[in-house]
């Protein structure tokens, strides 16, 4: 099996022509990270009218016709999985704030989604601002300065992912709040570990993406030779916490 690599760098646009190219060099399959769930059906239609195989990993589309797939994890219990704890620790009353990954992505549309079904379960828990930072460690730092200027009780992060999470951390560090505001993120990545080893992290989710590279990749692969599949295969979320971390460090 030979497998081509390109990197659209997040383009809808390029990654359109990197679709249209494969289906003109005859690809067998097609293995796919959406820049833009919201913007998939031209390269879904386009693959399905050429008959070959096309496996969304990792974000997933709203609309999957058949002959294409998706592997990748249900982005709401991320969500669901960060709120729960950080409900539990701050006993069910405090102020929360949300930092949003691209809102044109399912990932940070759906874990955004679980954060807020959890808090409306505590009369106490408010979600008091919530906005996008992109994913960003950069952004995520200048999101939550702008957030701690205001002087508005903040008690708790949830983020859609861990890059912001460390951002929101150096920001609350800088102004002299750590250990005060409970700071969730999600991926596990080995920068999150190092932040939670160091006690400045309180919660991650575990998102297992060894196990959606190779789940796409075997999907794929059965697709191209016309052997059945699932056409969603859901790789779990897990819960990483203070007490569990070292399992998940390399």
């Amino acid at each position: 099996m030979e497998v081509t690599f390109v990197d659209s760098k997040e383009d809808v646009a390029v990654q359109l022509g990197q679709v249209e190219n494969f289906i003109t060099q005859g690809m067998d399959a097609i293995v796919l990270v959406a820049a833009n769930t919201d913007a998939t059906d031209p390269m879904t239609q386009a693959a399905v009218d050429a008959g070959i195989p096309l496996v969304y990993v990792n974000r997933k589309p709203a609309n999957l016709p058949e002959g294409t797939a998706y592997v990748g994890s249900d982005s709401i219990d991320a969500g669901i999985m960060q709120m729960e704890y950080i409900a539990e620790k701050l006993g069910g009353k405090g102020n929360i704030v949300i930092m949003n990954g691209n809102l044109s992505q399912e990932a940070a549309q759906m874990r955004t989604e679980g954060v807020k079904q959890v808090a409306a379960k505590f009369p106490d828990i408010t979600i008091t601002k919530e906005q996008s930072g992109n994913w960003s460690r950069d952004e995520g730092l200048a999101l939550m300065e702008n957030w701690l200027s205001t002087g508005d009780q903040i008690d708790a992060v949830a983020s859609n992912n861990d890059e912001m999470a460390i951002g929101a951390i150096a920001a609350i560090d800088a102004a002299g709040k750590l250990g005060e505001i409970i700071v969730g993120g999600v991926d596990a990545s080995a920068d999150a570990l190092a932040e939670m080893e160091a006690g400045r992290l309180d919660i991650t989710v575990f998102q297992n993406a060894v196990g959606q590279g190779e789940g796409g990749i075997a999907t794929a692969v059965a697709l191209a030779r016309g052997e059945p599949v699932e056409q969603v295969v859901w790789i779990p979320y897990e819960l990483v916490t203070p007490e569990n971390y070292k399992d998940y460090m390399q």
